[in-house]
């Protein structure tokens, strides 16, 4: 996790075919899901404190315009969660179950909040409503490993289609049977309601009532009172105090990381390309360790540094998501508060002088698009690590501001240089901590090459449209890390994106190893990384 922050956002539960329809299913009254007909709906009232109406959070702005230039395939955004009820303690009950989902949507205000849509087409707010009914999806399962199965099954199903944000309850609930209890509780959420961090207090606040009728405190402040906050006159100081960090950040860039097609697009136009790497996981940490730096440090700089390689750049700018959650008040808040911010690297200076001073070539916005040999470059990836956790601190400061003006500093840019003016490479490090290595000794190159025949890859989804060109999520799967990169095909093949996805676990395996790669050899890299493997 980067020093400081949570770096979490949400995260779709399930792939769905590109050209999958949005339908209603798990709203109310809507069409029931295929493969669901033994599903029965039990009706849950709840009664918060209070109503009210408020302009939307930045963090819930950003996510918004987001929504709008992926629709209709947002169901990307949907975030899912399953909650075993049955592996520990004393059995659960259906009026239990249901009693605590009821409390769940009176302690959060968030769930009890939808989209207020402006006739003129202008800027939402959000409404908080004090009282309503939640429709929970009830279904049944033969034993405890069927019932394992329906779980992820309805986790599938309510995630594969679109919220509709003024008229449905930002959550969508069920929970599955045996008899007469309830072995598992899934939820899907709507991304305006929480982001990834949020998604595992609700996950956690649920297990609480569920298992002892309370979850402490309530939250120290709501959605609606940070959004006061935040469009207050001191807010948008800080706001536009950080956006002048965003604009010094986009002068030192390229105008964008990949601004020339390089092929064809595929239909779909958006893959995703997915590797799982137990050697990557232990690698990761051991350069972290060595470096004292974060694990996402590492992860992001190699991610920085391939991008630059590949598109002939000096300088990387990478979007990383920030959960904004370092303010104690902000740590149990439902909301989705992550931003972007922004990452820049400039290799040359963060390396060491590979000349003499002034011989550098043009770099950030007097760089040339399409710089065709990065110059400049001396050391070796690991020499990048100390200006790197700089540099993601910057991000991780800048990062709450109003995506209204952080459009229009866009705008403003690209106008003044006659280009688009964005980095279209964004990166997502999706864990909620980073596990810590294990006592003992670090592991050796033998055993991390061992490790690395444990490898999988493959591209398991594809979109039609997203709004980014490059985007890599990273989790975790058991002892391994998963790294999914996302990209448009027609500026990243999808023979491209195995390539830096098998060059990024060659990076950062070598680095552990005590061998980190030259910076001149990363285009080289790309080029041989993967080689015969799957």
């Amino acid at each position: 996790m980067p020093e400081g922050t949570v770096t979490v956002a949400g995260r779709r539960a399930a792939v769905v075919p590109a050209d999958t329809e949005p339908e209603m299913a798990g709203m109310p009254g809507g069409p029931v899901p295929s493969g669901a007909c033994s599903d029965t709906r039990r009706e849950i009232a709840f009664r918060g404190e209070r109503s009210g109406r408020a302009p939307l959070t930045w963090g819930q702005r950003a996510i918004w315009h987001a929504i709008r230039r992926t629709a209709p395939n947002d169901h990307y955004f949907n975030i899912g969660r399953v909650l075993p009820l049955a592996d520990r303690g004393r059995p659960v009950t259906v009026p239990e179950a249901l009693g605590a989902l009821a409390r769940l949507m009176e302690r959060h205000e968030s769930l009890r909040t939808r989209l207020l849509l402006s006739p003129l087409d202008g800027e939402p707010a959000q409404g908080l409503a004090d009282a309503g009914t939640l429709s929970v999806t009830m279904t049944p399962a033969a034993g405890l490993p069927e019932a394992a199965a329906e779980a992820e099954a309805l986790l599938g199903r309510l995630s594969a289609t679109r919220f509709d944000y003024a008229a449905e309850w930002p959550v969508r609930a069920a929970l599955v049977t045996v008899g007469d209890r309830v072995t598992h509780a899934v939820l899907v959420l709507c991304h305006l309601a929480a982001d990834g961090h949020a998604a595992e207090i609700l996950v956690r606040d649920l297990r609480l009532l569920v298992r002892r009728g309370s979850a402490g405190p309530p939250p120290a402040t709501t959605p609606l009172d940070l959004a006061r906050d935040q469009h207050a006159a001191a807010g948008r100081r800080r706001g536009a105090a950080a956006l002048a960090r965003w604009e010094a950040g986009y002068r030192a860039a390229p105008p964008t990381m990949f601004p020339d097609p390089c092929a064809e697009p595929r239909t779909p136009r958006f893959w995703t390309g997915r590797l799982v790497s137990p050697a990557l996981a232990r690698a990761v940490g051991t350069v972290a360790a060595a470096h004292r730096v974060s694990g996402s440090t590492v992860l992001l700089t190699a991610s920085a540094a391939l991008v630059a390689a590949g598109e002939g750049h000096r300088t990387a700018a990478v979007m990383p998501i920030v959960g904004n959650r370092t303010a104690g008040a902000l740590r149990d808040l439902v909301s989705t508060l992550s931003q972007d911010g922004l990452f820049v690297l400039d290799l040359a200076e963060a390396s060491g002088p590979a000349g003499p001073p002034g011989s550098s070539e043009p770099h950030g916005l007097a760089e040339p698009a399409g710089t065709t040999e990065a110059a400049g470059l001396a050391g070796t990836f690991t020499d990048l690590l100390p200006a790197a956790h700089r540099s993601a601190l910057r991000a991780y400061r800048a990062a709450v501001y109003d995506p209204v003006e952080w459009d229009a500093l866009g705008e403003r840019l690209s106008a003044e240089y006659g280009t688009d003016v964005h980095p279209y490479c964004c990166f997502n490090d999706m864990r909620l901590v980073e596990r810590a290595l294990p006592e003992g000794p670090r592991a050796t190159g033998a055993e991390l090459v061992e490790a690395r025949r444990r490898t999988t890859f493959g591209f398991p989804a594809t979109q039609d449209r997203v709004a980014c060109r490059y985007c890599l999520h990273v989790t975790e799967e058991g002892d391994a890390l998963a790294v999914s990169l996302t990209a448009d095909t027609a500026y990243l093949p999808p023979e491209t994106i195995r390539a830096h996805l098998y060059a990024m676990e060659e990076l950062i395996v070598a680095s552990a190893a005590g061998t980190p790669p030259p910076l001149t050899e990363l285009r080289t890299l790309l080029v041989t990384a993967g080689g015969d493997r799957p």
